[in-house]
């Protein structure tokens, strides 16, 4: 979170002087200068194929805008029967919809069965084989082949998106093994239906590279951002999406509202500001 450590002067100084300009704006039908910048500077530092941003207020509103990104984006182009999701056993989906199947079953007995639709993988972590492992373990990418045993149980035709962590952070911090995620991704890629990874705190250098997908060389058609952001400052979570799923969502009649989802205080400009000078801080010290 607090990857500038606390108060540091050149974010403070940008919050102060957003603050005396403009300390309020809704992103419902409009923007600020200084979010469209933000914008602009997650995109060039992302994959080359994410081009479009969508602010949140956290990493777990990320994820939970992330899923109905992909769930609205099927529905828009015809194919709304696309409705399954998959994810991992020992993630971390936390907060609405997402919270509903995250794969962590401590987070989800409390409330009972909530979302149907949901199956999750089994998690990569095996003592037996990896005990002794240093970096990312030798033993696991077969595991990616659970895929094609789900999707043989249920049509691939129904299958919205497969929502992965890079790391599983809350779970332990594990590593996937060498080769695991671009399997998974090849899978995806293959059976037409879309990935979303999950990677509210593997991102800003956390990784040693500008997100986690870089470190592991997969690209997500959606990606979740938050920790790091701000580096703790103001809260802020953001979606990075690639250009045909933001282009099907404004192919509508001219007046339709592109996509029916969005927070108060979304894209809020002390966040914007404080984001901008967190980056600038990250390049100024060479930190990744």
């Amino acid at each position: 979170m607090l990857q500038c450590r606390h108060c540091h002067p050149k974010i403070v100084e940008a919050i102060q002087k957003q603050a005396e300009t403009l300390d309020y704006a809704t992103a419902f039908q409009l923007g600020h200068p200084t979010i469209f910048a933000m914008a602009e500077k997650l995109v060039d530092m992302a994959p080359k194929e994410l081009t479009h941003a969508f602010f949140t207020n956290s990493g777990s509103e990320a994820v939970d805008t992330a899923l109905k990104i992909a769930l609205a984006y099927h529905r828009a182009r015809g194919e709304g029967h696309r409705t399954r999701l998959i994810g991992e056993k020992r993630d971390i989906m936390v907060l609405v919809l997402a919270g509903f199947q995250s794969g962590m079953s401590p987070n989800r007995k409390m409330f009972g069965a909530m979302l149907p639709g949901v199956d999750h993988l089994k998690h990569t972590h095996n003592l037996e084989h990896n005990a002794y492992s240093v970096g990312q373990p030798k033993w696991g990418d077969h595991l990616a082949d659970q895929l094609t045993e789900i999707l043989m149980l249920h049509d691939p035709s129904t299958v919205a998106a497969v929502i992965m962590e890079p790391i599983a952070g809350s779970a332990g911090v594990y590593l996937p093994p060498v080769g695991y995620l671009i399997e998974s991704e090849k899978y995806v890629m293959s059976m037409e239906f879309y990935s979303s990874l999950i990677k509210v705190i593997t991102g800003f250098g956390r990784t040693g590279s500008n997100f986690g997908s870089d470190a592991f060389g997969v690209t997500p058609d959606i990606m979740t951002i938050a920790k790091g952001m701000t580096s703790g400052t103001v809260p802020m979570g953001g979606v990075l999406v690639k250009e045909e799923i933001y282009d099907t969502f404004m192919t509508g009649p001219e007046d339709a509202i592109e996509f029916f989802h969005g927070y108060t205080y979304s894209g809020h400009p002390l966040a914007a500001a404080a984001g901008l000078a967190t980056l600038k801080v990250y390049e100024e010290k060479g930190a990744f």
